[in-house]
């Protein structure tokens, strides 16, 4: 709009230059051909009361004053010349000697079906019209050329274009600036609902507590936009619900599958035993009791599997409310490593306590894990070599996890993380699942490095709750 505005201000004044500029162009031609002729009816008189008026050349020094006088009666400046091109009179100039009309002007002048030639010159005065004449008697005999010079007087109607300009730019910028400020004040009021309606828009997602909009006055568009908005949020509030009954039904089938997988294990091979047991138990048989405590034993391991199965699900699905109090983390850090053998783990921390709140056994639980993974990563023929750093920097405390195994491969790290996945033959895959929620609990993150054949880094980064912003 405002492109639009100043481009039709200076069409209008350029239009209004162009106007004015044609227009004292037809005033002053005009003006040129109306003194001309008052000069040639002027001439034409004094030749019809004196009939020697045409041997005009003959009697100049006569005639002179009746030439000057027409210059003064019609304030005008004009020049005579004989058919030949002799100067007979000028009326602006002290002397004509040497004033000669040019040869290419007077084969012009009478090759012209008027006989009537115009040109534009210049002077020092600027440039300025003239016009060329051949003047005849009654009988249509020529006895005169006029020269007729016409210097326009531009100074008033400059004057009056400047003028009218200027009032045609003052008008047009107020009605710009009214026309800028209403159309500020229209926008603004029609765009502080589409304003409101997108902080509404952004502020909506699956998961959160959306809110319908209510605007009063409301334009009949707005209004229809505002009501496809709150039907939009009644839908999404139904596939919402449809879609956490679907993955909770989901996740319980997946967990209900992963359970049943998990304990059919175990089963199959204590159905195996029992019935070998069956058929070869003979109670004469001097190796009977030894024969009955490896059924026994065996039987008591695949419960024992049976029983992690489940206590593994139970923590995945429901962690314990964490018991956050004050412990000397290097403390509880050492005491993980050394239930593994020593040789293999190195610890690289503070010699001091470094008092940091943590869960005291989740704490225990989170290191296990990850030094069992990081050992159960080493090839075999490998000798493993694990070491455990803690790092305080400031404020946030660092503790990494480095081992010399075989790495993660490309399509696996974005899996890591994820519930039941492993690469290990044994295992359910929610060990790396279980440490993750128990460093999200701490309001902690856990990334990893890994190098294909070369060993992975995990590494946990803490903030002291006390200097969280």
């Amino acid at each position: 709009m405002i492109v639009l505005s100043i481009f039709s201000l200076l069409l209008i004044l350029f239009a209004s230059y162009i106007q004015y500029k044609n227009q004292s162009e037809d005033y002053n031609l005009r003006r040129l051909i109306r003194k001309e002729t008052q000069v040639k009816d002027h001439l034409n008189y004094l030749m019809r009361r004196d009939s020697s008026f045409h041997q005009i050349a003959a009697r100049k020094e006569k005639s002179q004053q009746d030439f000057s006088s027409i210059a003064t009666i019609h304030k005008v400046e004009y020049a005579l010349y004989t058919l030949s091109g002799e100067p007979l009179f000028f009326s602006y100039v002290d002397g004509i000697e040497g004033h000669q009309l040019a040869s290419s002007v007077l084969n012009e002048l009478f090759e012209d079906k008027r006989q009537r030639i115009g040109k534009l010159n210049e002077a020092e005065k600027g440039k300025f019209q003239s016009s060329y004449s051949v003047l005849k008697d009654d009988q249509g005999e020529p006895y005169v050329i006029l020269y007729f010079p016409y210097f326009e007087d531009i100074s008033f109607s400059t004057t009056e274009l400047n003028t009218f300009l200027t009032r045609v730019f003052q008008i047009t910028l107020l009605m710009m600036i009214i026309t800028f400020g209403f159309a500020f004040l229209l926008a603004g009021f029609i765009t502080r609902p589409i304003e409101s309606l997108r902080k509404k828009i952004d502020q909506t997602g699956l998961l959160k507590g959306n809110e319908r909009i209510s605007l009063n006055n409301a334009s009949k568009e707005i209004d229809t936009l505002v009501n496809s908005y709150n039907s939009m949020l009644d839908a999404l509030e139904m596939s919402a619900e449809k879609l956490a009954k679907s993955e909770r039904e989901q996740a319980w089938q997946e967990m209900a599958k992963q359970v049943a997988h998990e304990i059919k294990n175990p089963l199959t091979p204590m159905r195996l035993t029992i019935q070998s047991f069956q058929q070869r138990f003979d109670p004469a048989d001097e190796s009977s009791l030894e024969k009955l405590n490896d059924f026994s034993k065996t039987l008591i391991e695949q419960i024992d599997t049976m029983s992690n199965v489940a206590s593994a699900f139970s923590d995945f699905a429901t962690l314990p409310q964490p018991k956050i109090i004050e412990e000397d983390i290097v403390e509880v850090t050492r005491l993980a490593t050394e239930i593994f053998e020593a040789s293999n783990i190195q610890l690289i921390a503070p010699s001091s306590p470094l008092l940091w709140p943590i869960d005291r056994t989740q704490w225990i639980r989170v290191l296990t894990n990850l030094i069992k993974n990081a050992i159960q990563a080493v090839p075999q023929g490998r000798e493993p070599k694990i070491e455990v750093r803690l790092i305080l920097d400031k404020h946030q405390l660092e503790i990494q996890i480095a081992d010399n195994g075989s790495g993660i491969s490309t399509e696996d790290i974005h899996r890591v993380f994820e519930p039941k996945f492993t690469t290990k033959t044994g295992g359910m895959g929610l060990g790396l699942a279980i440490v993750k929620n128990i460093i999200d609990s701490l309001n902690g993150t856990i990334e990893f490095n890994s190098s294909l054949k070369h060993g992975t880094t995990f590494s946990i980064k803490l903030r002291h709750p006390s200097h969280d912003v």
